[in-house]
């Protein structure tokens, strides 16, 4: 029955809930959960315009070969010549060249002009200026009036509001009001700079598609990727293919398909993305939304946040994190996993666990708190253990179940109305297991030995159990065997006010128990049921988690009625003793080298052990 306390209170065990709070869980808003993704999806939704029918946001445009066509008309230029040997029908322009072509003007220094083909080549310092908003510069251009479409080369800079376009090549279609360039060039917008290989843009929707080595870059980061679809009037860029973004050199995001407001540095992160910081913790979710400028998180639907360093795992369905408060939130199957101890991996579940700075802070501290809220399991193959409520504070080092706390290891349970664990140098240095404290062991299929008290101390010396105290109304059953046959033929009963247990070397070495103990041998076969139990017996086997898997169980958990006391148990003496047993006080001791079945059980002095055969 020791041995229960013995294996709850190892030193992993505890290093392992310290870990599930300074390993600093990605969580969530205290008072508001899911605020961040409503605000990114209405913001996108007020800055989304539906395309045409018919049209993706991937639908490369083409020039088009059959359209009205637009007569060019010749407004000026100083010299005019034809030379109909060498160029027929070209009339060729030199000075202050000036076309226009329906809302466009065309300025250039010298050009060639095919009026019966509707067509002009223009050369050096050419300029279109196209309404109020657009305008194109380059040093070559060729325009067909009945295609409508542009062709500039030569240092090329499109212009449009506070939008600048630059390439080598550029093709404009006026038709459908696009240009798109095909061997590399540079959008600048704001504080925005875009590169790509290939790209499209839409003066008319500020809207621009980029392919092929994409690169978005401002004072916060870089983007790169294959494909990327942006907003030159709000800055927001759509993620459609596999990008990179490496924010600040801090923080790297991996995805396929999202949404990225450059402005408000808030993204929205779709399609199993990746978000990896720089010290080595990793966060993986189908949905992720991220405010940067106020540095707070939301993902859903199988989260994953990974912290190599302190080797855990948190997993959950909707997880959160406020970097400035220091709040998180972790709920709908939150699962914490440490996996740093080989071949004992530990499993922590709640429907919340919930991180947060504590409220007193120093100079130079900074208190930390962790707490789980409902249906609080936890796994390892050496220890199980439920509970309604767990916290822990780095202020007071102290690990608190709560609400009908439960623990097993191997075939012993620990079960008390509150237990406290007291770190002291991050090691274990007591347990204490308080009202109704009872540790159980099951000896055989139908058998349990049973410990109980008020209060079950533990005292630990490094690693190690060295003293055991069991405090107020204590009380014990013990089953008796043969040593040769292994029989169950007799059961122990003791009461004492008090109890200590010493160990050396990791072994049982004596109990003390006060003067006013007493102990009864009974026959096993005079035995009724009721007289097998203590009052605060209850074995919750049912609800001991086994697998990963069953930490997700759910049960009413109710505390269960009492059981009847038993009119076969020894009595008091008539003189009570609160005094707690010291060394020095002549009580009764028993040798731990003695094997039960000699116990000197004793009432009224004499020996009945062998009468119980």
């Amino acid at each position: 029955m020791i041995l229960l306390v013995k294996n709850i209170i190892k030193e992993k065990w505890v290093a392992i809930v310290i870990l599930l709070f300074f390993c600093n869980p990605i969580s969530a808003q205290q008072n508001n959960p899911t605020q961040l993704r409503k605000e990114i999806l209405q913001s996108k939704k007020e800055q989304y315009t539906p395309p045409a029918v018919g049209k993706t946001v991937l639908k490369s445009v083409t020039p088009v070969t059959k359209t009205n066509k637009s007569l060019v008309y010749l407004e000026h230029s100083d010299e005019w010549m034809m030379d109909n040997e060498r160029l027929p029908n070209i009339q060729i322009l030199k000075g202050n060249v000036k076309f226009r072509y329906d809302d466009a003007i065309m300025y250039c220094d010298s050009a060639y002009y095919d009026e019966k083909e509707n067509t002009f080549d223009a050369f050096s310092n050419v300029k279109i200026v196209q309404g109020d908003t657009l305008t194109l510069y380059g040093n070559i251009l060729n325009y067909n009036g009945n295609t409508k479409l542009a062709q500039l080369q030569d240092n090329v800079k499109m212009v449009n509001r506070n939008t600048e376009l630059t390439t080598q090549t550029l093709y404009y279609d006026r038709v459908k009001n696009l240009a798109y360039y095909f061997t590399g060039g540079i959008i600048k917008n704001g504080k925005n700079t875009l590169t790509s290989m290939w790209a499209q843009y839409s003066p008319s929707t500020k809207e621009a598609l980029f392919k092929d080595q994409v690169k978005m870059s401002n004072d916060k980061g870089i983007l790169t990727a294959d494909t990327l679809k942006y907003y030159t009037n709000t800055s927001v860029a759509d993620i459609v293919g596999n990008s990179h973004i490496v924010y600040n050199n801090k923080t790297e995001v991996y995805s396929e398909r999202g949404w990225y407001d450059t402005k408000s540095e808030r993204m929205m992160l779709l399609k199993r993305s990746l978000i990896e910081q720089k010290d080595g913790k990793t966060l993986v979710g189908d949905t992720i939304f991220y405010d940067k400028k106020n540095r707070f998180g939301e993902a859903f639907s199988r989260v994953e946040l990974n912290d190599p360093k302190q080797k855990v795992t948190l997993y959950g369905n909707y997880v959160s994190y406020d970097e400035l408060k220091d709040k998180g939130l972790a709920t709908d199957s939150a699962l914490f996993v440490d996996w740093s101890e080989k071949d004992k991996e530990f499993n922590l579940s709640a429907d919340t666990l919930y991180t947060q700075k504590d409220s007193v802070k120093t100079d130079t501290v900074a208190f930390s708190m962790i707490k789980g809220y409902a249906n609080v399991r936890f796994l390892r193959d050496d220890l199980q253990g439920v509970c309604d409520t767990l916290m822990y504070t780095s202020r007071d080092s102290i690990i608190r179940l709560n609400h009908m706390p439960v623990a097993w290891s191997k075939n012993q349970q620990l079960k008390g109305k509150t237990i406290k664990a007291f770190i002291k140098n991050k090691k274990i240095d007591r347990i204490e297991v308080k009202k109704s404290a009872i540790a159980i062991q099951k000896d055989s299929l139908n058998y349990y030995n049973q410990l109980s008290g008020k209060e079950i101390v533990v005292f630990m010396d490094s690693t190690s159990i060295k003293r055991i105290d069991i405090n107020g109304n204590v009380e014990t059953i013990y089953f008796i065997k043969d040593d040769k046959t292994k029989e169950y033929f007799g059961v122990n009963k003791t009461l004492s006010s008090f109890a200590k247990i010493y160990f050396k070397n990791k072994k049982l070495d004596r109990i003390r128990l006060t003067e006013q103990s007493n102990a009864v041998s009974y026959p096993l076969k005079d035995m009724q049921e009721e007289d097998l139990f203590l009052p605060n017996f209850h074995w919750f086997e049912k609800e001991r988690p086994t697998t990963v898997k069953s930490l997700f169980t759910k049960y009413k958990r109710v505390e269960p009625a009492k059981r009847p006391i038993s009119k076969k148990r020894p009595k008091m003496s008539v003189k009570s003793d609160s005094r707690e047993p010291e060394e020095e006080q002549n009580e009764d001791k028993i040798d731990s080298k003695q094997t039960p079945n000699r116990f000197q059980l004793q009432q009224g002095g004499g020996n009945r052990l062998n009468n119980l055969r």
